[in-house]
């Protein structure tokens, strides 16, 4: 571990260069302790301060002489850290949460202390050994083949456009080889339910993103892909790559993955699954019909800082055949040449990265430390949560499910109640400190919805703020 500053905690600087001080150590211990405390006891919800608040309560932080450790982690214990919404408290129900189980967030803090570059084979040979191994777990969930393989990476955003990449590469290449025309703009097909990052990667890519009305329960089907396809000008032969999602994020709907899956084989394009929330239920033997077709892509994303109790950020990014990906995404350039030989495994190669943490390990050694059956029990809690909120909310008269939940997403709206009821109701209940339940929309109206991702997000949780809508 290399060690450049001590923490003086003075007021002058300090030329010493190793942490082997008492003032070092005991500023080790207490954030350590500070750590412990934080993964040991329940913490309170939380809210942010205004801009205002904080200018006035901070005082200036960056100076020449530096605060000194122990003033530092004051200010953050006691101020910023309390303006930060706790996202693995059990009433944070907006977004998608995270709950990162106590392995995972210990082990995040060794992660950085071993100061691991995660980015090639030759530096970090045995966390990327560890890492791969979870990435052909999911692989195997999933379905893919023995030689399926990725990375992984920031967030879904990145993920996703690093796939889309690649599927845009490898259809050019296609094109090259069969001497058939390329056309003058690629499109990525998905269903407007999709998520937003693909019409960011659609215009980060400078490629058209062609949007399909899903069917009336949601769901994006073969069906309706076929007739988009069949369309448009040029029969979709621009359409490089489709995007199904296994798992919205409003709602938690997984599209027709077989029947788009069967058509991309039939057609030659590229299958990209989007199951950054919803394929980690792929573990939940009850649920993994669900997924059904899956095994059809080409490529797909799972984020374990969601469903997988991982702390952020974590993305798993997989491709059916990563030497696609590889000669898509991997750098060159002189002081890279001892890098540069495809019998290693180097994780850099397979997104739009080059420096990297390993972040994988986190969840690998969550993994290895509680066993995959503890996962699947707790994903298959919070669906069996979802289902009893649901039930409960549909035999309320002043509430209405907009949906059963396929998932653990949970949509409902409040009859009578019109935008701003919802702001203020929502306002009310982080201010409180009860829940953190975001209003959402559907359909143009507004609504709310319950992401419970966390098993300690229980009825106990739940219904008390349930009945703060009356």
């Amino acid at each position: 571990m290399s060690h450049f500053f001590p923490d003086t905690g003075a007021t002058t600087p300090s030329t010493e260069m190793h942490i082997q001080t008492p003032h070092n150590r005991a500023l080790l211990g207490a954030v350590l302790d500070y750590a412990r405390d934080r993964m040991a006891n329940d913490q309170p919800l939380d809210f942010p301060a205004t801009p205002a608040e904080l200018a006035a309560r901070v005082p200036r932080t960056i100076t020449p002489t530096g605060l000194g450790g122990p003033e530092a982690l004051r200010i953050f214990e006691e101020i910023l850290a309390p303006a930060c919404i706790s996202t693995d408290h059990p009433g944070y129900l907006s977004f998608i949460p995270t709950a990162a189980t106590e392995a995972a967030t210990m082990f995040d803090l060794a992660v950085a202390a071993c100061s691991v570059y995660g980015g090639s084979w030759l530096e970090g040979a045995g966390a990327v050994h560890a890492e791969n191994e979870v990435l052909r777990w999911l692989a195997a969930q999933v379905g893919l083949p023995a030689g399926a393989g990725g990375v992984f990476v920031q967030g879904g955003t990145i993920g996703n456009l690093s796939a889309l990449v690649a599927a845009r590469f490898n259809a050019q290449s296609t094109a090259a080889r069969n001497g058939t025309p390329v056309p003058d703009r690629w499109a990525i097909a998905c269903s407007r339910e999709a998520h937003s990052s693909l019409r960011s990667a659609a215009r980060v890519m400078d490629v058209d993103l062609l949007p399909l009305d899903p069917d009336p329960s949601g769901r994006l089907t073969g069906d309706i892909l076929r007739s988009a396809l069949d369309a448009q000008p040029d029969g979709g032969a621009s359409v490089c790559a489709v995007v199904a999602t296994a798992g919205t994020t409003n709602l938690g709907i997984i599209d027709d993955l077989a029947g788009i899956g069967e058509l991309c084989r039939e057609r030659d394009i590229w299958f990209h699954v989007d199951g950054a929330y919803g394929l980690a239920a792929i573990l939940v033997p009850e649920l993994a019909p669900l997924f059904a077709g899956a095994e059809y892509a080409d490529s797909f994303i799972v984020d374990p800082h969601k469903w997988l109790f991982t702390p952020f950020d974590a993305c798993a990014l997989v491709y059916r055949d990563p030497r696609v990906a590889y000669r898509t995404h991997s750098q060159h350039a002189e002081y890279l040449d001892t890098l540069e030989e495809e019998t290693v495994w180097n994780p850099s190669d397979y997104a739009i990265q080059l420096t990297r943490r390993a972040r994988g390990l986190p969840l690998w050694f969550s993994l290895a430390s509680y066993g995959t059956e503890r996962y699947r029990l707790a994903i298959e809690s919070t669906v069996m949560t979802a289902r009893a909120v649901a039930k409960i909310i549909r035999e309320t008269e002043h509430l209405e499910l907009v949906c059963d939940p396929t998932l653990s997403i949970v949509a409902f709206s409040r009859l009578g109640w019109e935008a701003a009821d919802y702001r203020d109701w929502s306002a009310r209940l982080l201010t409180a400190g009860t829940g953190f339940v975001t209003p959402s929309s559907h359909h143009g109206k507004p609504i709310l919805r319950f992401a419970i991702v966390n098993p300690r997000s229980t009825l106990d949780v739940l219904v008390p703020i349930l009945d703060t809508l009356r």
